[in-house]
């Protein structure tokens, strides 16, 4: 068999991935947690008696299955199960609570709940049965099992909506995102051939495995054979021993991942907090430069980060053999078969990434554009070389005197201040202006406390116009962030600093 990663992509389904890969490597590893391990050719027939356990249980091919699981060898086996019956599957953050879960159990109409119990202290199980779950069953250890001689043929195409990804819901109820196998496994290639990954490498799932990222790395495993180590909790530094026992090459998830990182590093000043580590890679939330050259020159690793949304799993990715500037000022290039438009600023998106839309019709037709291009509501620009710069969001554009300043160049300058180890800059009503500027920070421990004079000052002398300098200044112990890639929650600080005109 003749197969390569880029031919693997061409895969139908994520089930003829799972079946493709096994063939090839059936005794290397695909997962790694503690001392467990799960080969490709078990992940293929360990997903099929659980499959054939879900088909003795009613699960049909189309029957929508919602599971809230954390990330364990058992959630993915479920979730390839469901992919072998051909269900639709709806996976929600294990962190939610009622309002979140209730609302994605009642939008996708799920007719089975996957829960884990009890679990870091909450009660999965009752709170399923409070929100009227139908079809309740506990998946943290122990799995449906059944003869695979009982089930149906796979199914033979990956175009049906087979997904329902819930976007975060920071500032409304979620939106459930419609999307098919083919559009995950378009994400993953992209992810997986942008970090020129090879056989030997271990990678790393430190992130909830019921967000979009979840099936991108699975996908990037498939198609490249290597295994990832998984985290159900993943903090630092009691992560670290599980990191260099499995010799872990490639880690990352977010821009707070590699801060987290970092700060560990900074402890250990001449050894390598993780020796076996060469690249962090990641996405899903802004990264400014000084990250970068601080990740570089003091973890002595590689950082490429990309650029994708729960609607596109993967848009642009950095590549590790560009330049400095390239990595640390953009969010790399798109793969083939990703079409990127800038309309007035705003990023637009097409290609088989791309979702198919929302459970909302109505949602779906204010998304896309009269030539089926995708409104990100992010503002960007393409340089001369085929790289994407983010410049912020159309909501995140603070107006000030009739003058748009934009957050994230903000953001970027104060993350390279030693006393500062993360900002947040927002917009805030004003009578006068309309919006003000402020930055919301937070210190790393044994920082002197800083004032607004001199964070001006600061932003002054590194180029800032002074128009975009920050009118008031707010020191938080903690910003606050979503629980899936540690998003920084604004729509919490503009509630908490605003105040009423006079």
């Amino acid at each position: 068999m003749n197969e390569t990663p880029h031919s693997l992509s061409s895969a139908r389904t994520l089930w003829d991935l799972v079946v493709r890969r096994a063939a090839l490597t059936p005794d290397r590893p695909v997962l790694l947690q503690g001392d467990r391990r799960l080969t490709f050719g078990e992940l293929r027939a360990h997903a099929e008696r659980v499959a054939a356990g879900l088909y003795g249980m009613g699960v049909r091919p189309g029957t929508v299955v919602a599971w809230q699981l954390p990330t364990r060898i058992e959630t993915a086996l479920l979730s390839f199960a469901l992919a072998r019956l051909g269900a639709v599957q709806s996976p929600v953050i294990p962190f939610y609570r009622d309002r979140e879960a209730g609302f994605a159990l009642r939008e996708s109409k799920a007719e089975f709940f996957a829960v884990p119990g009890v679990w870091r202290g909450h009660d999965h199980t009752e709170m399923a049965r409070r929100l009227g779950a139908k079809g309740i069953f506990e998946a943290y250890d122990t799995l449906p099992d059944g003869d695979p001689s009982t089930l149906p043929a796979p199914p033979a195409e990956g175009t049906s909506v087979r997904w329902i990804y819930w976007t975060s819901g920071t500032t409304s109820d979620p939106k459930g995102v419609l999307h098919t196998d083919r559009s995950l496994i378009a994400g993953g290639s992209c992810l997986a051939h942008a970090l020129r990954l090879t056989a030997d490498d271990v990678g790393s799932i430190a992130f909830p495995y019921a967000h979009i990222g979840g099936p991108d790395y699975l996908v990037m495993l498939l198609l490249y054979g290597f295994p990832a180590v998984m985290f159900e909790h993943f903090a630092l530094p009691d992560a670290l021993p599980e990191y260099r026992r499995h010799r872990v090459t490639v880690a990352g998830g977010s821009t707070a991942f590699y801060s987290l990182f970092l700060a560990e590093q900074r402890k250990r000043r001449g050894e390598k907090v993780i020796p076996s580590l060469r690249l962090l890679a990641g996405g899903g939330a802004p990264k400014p430069p000084e990250v970068y050259h601080s990740v570089v020159r003091e973890m002595g690793v590689q950082l490429t980060h990309g650029y994708g949304m729960t609607e596109v799993p993967m848009i642009t990715m950095g590549d590790p053999q560009d330049t400095p500037e390239n990595l640390a000022t953009t969010e790399g290039r798109p793969p083939a078969g990703m079409e990127i438009r800038i309309v007035d600023g705003e990023i637009r998106l097409r290609g088989e990434a791309v979702c198919q839309g929302y459970l909302d019709p109505a949602q779906t037709a204010a998304a896309f554009d009269a030539d089926g291009f995708l409104r990100t509501g992010d503002l960007g620009r393409v340089t001369e070389s085929g790289h994407l710069l983010l410049t912020g969001r159309l909501k995140d554009v603070i107006i000030r005197k009739g003058e748009n300043i934009s957050a994230k160049e903000i953001e970027d300058l104060l993350a390279a201040h030693p006393a500062i180890a993360d900002a947040a800059v927002i917009g805030l009503p004003d009578a006068d202006r309309g919006e003000l500027v402020c930055a919301v920070l937070e210190q790393p421990p044994g920082a002197g406390e800083l004032t607004l004079p001199e964070i001006v000052s600061y932003l002054r002398s590194a180029g800032l116009s002074v128009h975009k300098l920050p009118e008031r200044l707010e020191v938080v112990e903690a910003l606050p962030r979503n629980d899936t890639l540690r998003k920084v929650l604004k729509y919490e600080l503009r509630e908490r600093f605003s105040r009423p005109f006079a």
